[in-house]
This record gives structure tokens, sequence and C-alpha cells, in this order.
């Protein structure tokens, strides 16, 4: 496994740095920044490390295993990877790249609906294995067509994202012009001249575009009329109205992603759902959000009802340890996997995997936890 290590980039500081240098700076700050004063994004990784993990040197110990079972599948390790929109524009076929380095390590590969690949793509590069997040269309013939399609690819998991009830409000893209309908300034074309290899390969992959949707959409609109089609086909609320008729159709697991509340919890048992990813979606989209980690603690206790995941704020191998002696069933990162793509290209899925691995199973050898369900046991409360 570390042979699949870069020794330049041991960490995810490092893969940001890279990152960073390879990118132009909008796509860049795209994928680093959270909204308004980025209070959530912070806090979420601070209070994540606020966790502590107490080890048991002079127990039996014989080996550690990072093997995981969630929603009746086991993977290689407790953490998968989270469906993020617009990837090809931060790097050239990053999808694929992380989506075969996902199948690779047998961890699971989220697709979001608004990123550069199609679920039919996923679907061929994860043997039928990649899950997908449906972000909610307000036509319920254009809703039942796509989770068609994601049923026909062999998804074994639909995820329902329902925390972007509203766009965030992020300075940083406005400022770049990516918010919808986004723009090609003097100063974004400089930058891009800038990064050369991000060029190179941008030129080589095609102009991204939200592979998944391609159908329908119509031709030849406009980056404006695109931003107006896309505001007007999706919504982003959910209630108990429009989730029935998914859950009725949907014949596979379904997850809710986006929850942060004991009532949202309590509401999605009702609803039937197999299990719900707490998240704040990164802190993009509420700057006055409860800590992932938080939210975590207070909604274990419905963890016999339903299996809980998390997400947002997670950079490392104890950060995944500290969520799992928490309480969460699994564990998802977006943008970690997103720095090791643009870090190192087609090589950056099996070095951030790899990477993320090895961190974790010293964390539980440190530990002496042989099994990662028992990873509660070290939790110093």
């Amino acid at each position: 496994m570390t042979s699949e290590i870069s020794s330049r980039y041991p960490s995810m500081d490092d893969l940001r740095e890279r990152a960073k240098n390879r990118v132009p700076q909008f796509a860049f700050e795209y994928l680093d920044g959270g909204c308004n004063e980025d209070v959530s994004i912070i806090r979420n990784t601070a209070e994540i490390r606020d966790v502590q993990l107490q080890p048991r040197y002079l127990r039996n110990f014989g080996e550690s295993d990072t093997r995981t079972k969630v929603l009746g599948m086991e993977f290689d390790a407790p953490f998968g990877i989270s469906p993020v929109g617009l990837q090809g524009l931060m790097w050239p076929n990053s999808p694929e790249i992380l989506a075969k380095a996902a199948h690779k390590h047998n961890i699971p590969f989220i697709l979001s609906t608004v990123t550069t690949m199609s679920i039919e793509r996923a679907s061929e590069l994860t043997e039928g294995k990649a899950w997908f997040q449906l972000y909610n269309p307000v036509d319920d013939a254009l809703r039942d067509d796509i989770i068609d399609r994601a049923e026909a690819a062999g998804c074994p998991v639909l995820v329902l994202l329902c925390d972007v009830p509203t766009f965030g409000y992020r300075p940083r893209d406005i400022r770049n012009g990516l918010a919808l309908p986004p723009k090609m300034s003097v100063k974004n074309i400089l930058q891009i001249l800038g990064k050369p290899t991000w060029a190179l390969n941008t030129l080589k992959h095609g102009q991204p575009t939200f592979q998944t949707l391609k159908p329908y959409t119509p031709e030849g609109l406009n980056l404006r009329q695109l931003g107006q089609f896309m505001d007007k086909t999706f919504s982003g609320r959910l209630n108990a109205e429009k989730i029935k008729p998914i859950r009725d159709k949907w014949k596979g697991k379904l997850v809710l992603k986006g929850v942060a509340s004991e009532q949202d919890t309590k509401d999605a048992i009702d609803m039937g759902f197999d299990g719900i990813i707490v998240s704040n979606h990164g802190g993009r989209q509420l700057d006055a959000a409860q800590s992932t980690i938080n939210s975590l603690r207070e909604i274990t206790r419905y963890s016999e009802q339903i299996e809980i995941m998390m997400d947002s704020g997670l950079r490392s191998g104890p950060d995944i340890a500290r969520a799992m002696a928490s309480g969460a069933k699994f564990t998802f990162m977006g943008r970690s996997f997103m720095y090791g793509a643009a870090a190192l290209g087609n090589k950056g899925g099996d070095h951030t995997i790899s990477m993320l691995k090895t961190q974790f199973k010293q964390v539980m050898d440190q530990l002496c936890c042989e099994r990662v369900e028992d990873l509660p046991n070290h939790l110093i409360k």
C-alpha cells in the first residue's frame, strides 16, 4: 500500500498546496472555499480534532482489520468519495480518475448529478458499484428518467441531497464569475495561461459539461441560458411529498445526505430511508452551522434504527478514526480526494486512498484496536 504513496506528498496539506500550484485560482477557490466568512468550514475540522482517543497498550492484540460493512456491503476501509459538482473544472477527467481508484481499492464512489461524468460511465468504470446522488428535479418525468438510468446502470445506492434548498453565498465564486451563469473574464483567462498542465489536460479532455444532464439540456445554449436552465430545472428542497414517490420507485438502498438534526433523522426513519449522511455540505451552504461531529453526537442514538454515516471536515486517517469512534458507521470525503487528483493527476486517486488507508490503520494499530466497530471503545468522552 505504501508503494502507491508519493514520498513528496505524504499529507493532505502537501496535496492541497500542490493542487493550489497546479490549478487556476478561480477553480481552486471553487474547490477550497466555504460560504460567507468560512466559519463552518474551519469549525468542521477543528471540532473533529477536539476528539481524543485512548489506546489500550497492554491488552492482547492480534492485527487490526480496516474492512467495514455498511448498507449490507463490505468495503476495504471505512471511507468513500463524496459527490462533488463540476469536478472536471477543478481537474480535467478527475471523476474518472477517482472512480477507477475507488473501484480498485474497494471503497464507494458517489457520483453527483451535476458533475462532469455520466451515470453510465461511472457504472462502467466501477462495474456497477458507483452510488448516485440525485439533485432533485422540479419535473417528475425528468426525476423518474434519471432514476431509471441509475437503476439500469446497476447503482446499488441512491443518495438524495437535502442540504441545498438555496445556493450558498460564496464571495470567492462571485468575484471569479463562477456563480451561475459563469463568466470567463480576462483575469480568469490569464490564470489559465499560468497553469499550462491544467490547460493542456482541459484541451485533451474537452470543456467540462454536466454529462448526466446532457440528454435533457437544449442544444445551443450560451452560458447565461445554461444557468437559467439549471435554476428552472432543479430544486434542492425535499419534503415527505417529494420523497415518497422516490422511495416507492427506487428498489435499492436509499440514503439522505445533509442531515444535521435529530428531527430530520427521525423523519428520515419514518420515510423509509436505509441510511443518512450527517453533513453540512462541507461548510459551503450555511456559515452558522453546527459542526458535523457535534451533529453526529446528537444523532447516534438512532443508530439501531438507521445507518449513520458522516462527511464534511474530514482530512486524514486520524479524522476518520475520530468520526468512527464518535458513532459514525462510515465516512466520506470530497475536497480531500479532489486535492489528490489535482495534485497528482492520474496517480492522485491511488495516492490519496493509499495514504488515508495507511494513516487510518496506523491509528488502529496504535490504539490496539482490532476491528473498526470497536473504535467507540477508545473514545475519551
